[in-house]
């Protein structure tokens, strides 16, 4: 048997103010939190788990990832997330038209100025 990746366990965002995107991701757009400690906050997102990050323990300056949230309609979560005074950096539109399904995009900044993709493949 030959080791090979075969999933996503855990994806981490550096952060500033640690209060202010627990908050976010939690309050907002409602992750689940799983636990927190100085500097850390946890949540699950799916299976998968996103790690916050501040203090000595982030990468800030050290270059930028981009997550992409799936949702299974992006345009009822553009209205709730406007609701809770999120920053919707560019409303949802299609970005790619597949053969059964059109592919749509959403980008949401955080309290920190990371920008979030959240994504519908949404069915013919």
């Amino acid at each position: 048997m030959s080791a090979k990746i075969n999933g996503v366990l855990q994806i981490a965002i550096s952060v500033q103010d640690m209060p202010r995107a627990t908050a976010f991701y939690r309050d907002v757009l409602g992750l689940a939190f799983i636990m927190g400690a100085p500097n850390m906050a946890f949540f699950d997102c799916g299976g998968v788990r996103l790690y916050l990050a501040s203090g000595d323990g982030s990468a800030h300056g050290a270059g930028n990832a981009s997550i992409y949230f799936r949702t299974n309609d992006v345009d009822a979560l553009q209205a709730a997330l406007e609701a809770k005074s999120a920053i919707i950096h560019k409303p949802p539109q299609i970005i790619a038209k597949m053969p059964d399904h059109d592919l749509w995009l959403m980008w949401v900044k955080d309290t920190e100025g990371n920008l979030l993709g959240v994504m519908e493949e949404r069915k013919r």
